[in-house]
């Protein structure tokens, strides 16, 4: 009977895959950078609205088949909330109980979205203490601990299967630049930038890979130092990216070249953004696209051409009350001024 449901769980994941179309590649047109093409790879259009949608899917089958997961097994997840809503639906799907263990802090549309999907939201003061409870809730409740930050890199196949890599390489085909000088993307586990460094290498391709971190992270200092005792006190306050530890998921060994951006860079390239597609993008975006620009313009200055991807990973409708809300900016994050006269120069808008 176990196998039976086992056996059921995974074709009914096959079958939600089956159903959903790829997500988009954007094309920036951006005038002052003639020459450089730029993209966004809009993950927001997943079935759960985020990038995560892809981690959630490989997570729950990598547990299934390992015989994790059975029927009735609870679910506990470490989250700050796009991860949570993902496995929340996947939990929904199979009938599993799930419960999200996330701060406190965790915007209150994803923690709406997370209840929206059957999902439970347990709350602890500080990012950092969200391992240990969600260890000591699987065990209490005799569940699984999906532990993201652990096996988001090994649960994904990256030689292929249409992973988020095979994804943009084979929509950049008929592209004037089909193969990108860069990928430019966010950790947040690291699982995202294992798979594209690790395919990047086993297609043999001559694209090069940039991660760019926000304050209140230690991954930066961690791919300089490799000091796997990293601590950082203050959690990220860009959602979803940044760590207050070295995780299990994240590989140095795939990254070309890390940056720090700051927090008031990523807020204020979103409403940047916002004004060049019509939409709205939550700050992770913000934190990748900063980057991505950063690049463009040294290419620029170098006389070079080609093309740079970077990803959209969720909607900003799920920051109205923080990315959108400009008390909320003011009281958090502080002016965004000096990002608006970089941003603007780059397409001559009007502050």
């Amino acid at each position: 009977m176990s196998s039976e449901w086992v056996n059921n769980a995974i074709k009914k994941i096959d079958a939600d895959f089956q159903r959903s179309a790829d997500t988009h590649l954007i094309k920036l047109d951006i005038p002052s950078l003639t020459g450089i093409d730029l993209y966004l790879k809009d993950e927001s259009t997943h079935p759960t609205g985020s990038l995560k949608h892809r981690l959630a899917r490989s997570l729950f089958l990598y547990a299934l088949c390992n015989g994790w997961i059975k029927e009735n097994t609870a679910i506990i997840e470490s989250s700050s909330g796009s991860t949570a809503v993902s496995e929340a639906y996947f939990a929904r799907l199979l009938g599993l109980r799930f419960i999200a263990v996330m701060p406190n802090s965790t915007a209150k549309r994803k923690v709406e979205q997370i209840e929206f999907y059957g999902g439970e939201c347990h709350f602890v003061d500080h990012s950092s203490e969200i391992y240990a409870e969600s260890e000591r809730l699987a065990k209490k409740l005799n569940g699984h601990y999906m532990d993201q930050f652990t096996y988001a890199e090994r649960a994904t196949d990256w030689r292929g299967n249409n992973n988020i890599a095979e994804s943009i390489f084979s929509q950049m085909k008929k592209e004037p630049h089909p193969i990108p000088n860069w990928i430019v993307m966010s950790p947040g586990t690291g699982g995202t930038s294992a798979t594209i460094g690790r395919f990047i290498r086993y297609q043999c391709l001559d694209t090069q890979l940039m991660v760019v971190d926000p304050e209140n992270s230690v991954f930066f200092d961690y791919f300089h130092s490799k000091d796997k005792s990293l601590t950082c006190c203050s959690g990220s306050k860009i959602e979803g990216i940044g760590r207050p530890r070295p995780e299990p998921s994240f590989i140095c060994g795939v990254i070309n070249e890390m940056r720090k951006v700051p927090d008031a860079a990523s807020i204020a390239t979103i409403h940047w953004l916002e004004k060049l597609i019509g939409r709205k993008a939550g700050a992770s975006t913000g934190t990748n696209l900063y980057g991505a620009l950063q690049l463009a313009i040294e290419m620029r200055d170098k006389g070079e051409k080609g093309s740079i991807v970077t990803l959209l990973c969720d909607s900003g409708n799920r920051y109205l009350d923080t990315y959108y809300n400009t008390t909320w900016i003011e009281e958090n994050v502080g002016e965004l001024e000096e990002f608006n006269y970089f941003l603007n120069d780059i397409y001559h808008y009007d502050t």
